[in-house]
């Protein structure tokens, strides 16, 4: 249907030129605003895939390669650490009684090798299709079916209560000032990145461990996901083992006020 404003001008019209009517505006405001979001998103991703751009995976990358330099470091760093022990046990002008205290201070803080009967937990996500087992419990959304920060914490706090002497979580031991950090899907531990099964050792009595974690009521949760979902646990006894030194550094990183 035609419309007098919008009509060529007639011998009635008055001379000038013809004034936009409003919505026109609108509507060339939008066309130009898709415009410059087509040509954001061609600019961004180069004419590729966004979600398959490779440019994507460097974080992952870097993250792998951070590990993994991390890792070598704590290796050159426990052998310096070996080395200059020895050096000082040459002549460090100490009493028999004051390298005692010091050997008892090394081993409780982790930073010496310790060897006992121990306890082995793994954990595992559970099967991407997995389905509801028991009645009455609903289909799983993503977030059953993988391990969670909590999870660990809630075993590695367990072992403590049960008296563990050492805890190593996958390769590395833990100390006073560990945190146990979940990024997605994967664990990172002083600096190092892993992905699941995890593994965590604790040497301790077997018994007790066994039932610290049994008597956890955060476990007892995590139980329901593993009867429900599928959620991997695993609790195994490993006789004697060694679990290793810290290697890491001891430096404390703490925040600071701005001047």
């Amino acid at each position: 249907m035609s419309n007098s404003a919008d009509s060529p001008g007639t011998g009635s019209s008055p001379a000038g030129p013809r004034r936009l009517r409003p919505v026109r505006v609108l509507t060339a405001a939008v066309f130009a605003l898709a415009g410059l979001i087509f040509f954001t998103s061609f600019d961004t991703a180069k004419g590729t895939n966004i979600r398959t751009d490779t440019s994507l995976l460097k974080l992952s990358d870097l993250i792998q390669e951070r590990s993994r330099k991390n890792k070598e470091l704590d290796e050159s760093n426990a052998t310096l650490r070996d080395d200059v022990e020895s050096l000082a046990e040459r002549d460090d002008g100490s009493t028999k009684a004051q390298d005692e205290k010091l050997t008892q201070l090394e081993q409780n803080t982790g930073t010496q090798p310790l060897r006992g009967r121990a306890v082995t937990v793994t954990l595992n996500d559970a099967p991407p299709n997995a389905t509801a087992k028991l009645p009455g419990y609903p289909e799983p959304q993503p977030d059953y079916l993988v391990i969670h920060q909590q999870d660990l914490q809630a075993v590695v706090n367990a072992l403590w209560n049960g008296g563990a002497k050492g805890i190593r979580v996958m390769d590395q031991r833990l100390i006073s000032t560990s945190a146990v950090r979940c990024v997605g899907n994967t664990l990172i531990l002083q600096g190092r990145v892993y992905s699941p099964p995890y593994r965590i050792t604790a040497v301790g009595d077997p018994d007790r461990l066994q039932k610290a974690l049994a008597d956890s009521p955060a476990i007892q949760n995590y139980m329901v996901y593993v009867n429900v979902y599928g959620l991997g646990w695993k609790v195994t006894e490993d006789g004697t083992v060694t679990l290793p030194g810290y290697s890491g550094t001891v430096d404390l990183h703490y925040a600071k006020p701005v001047q």
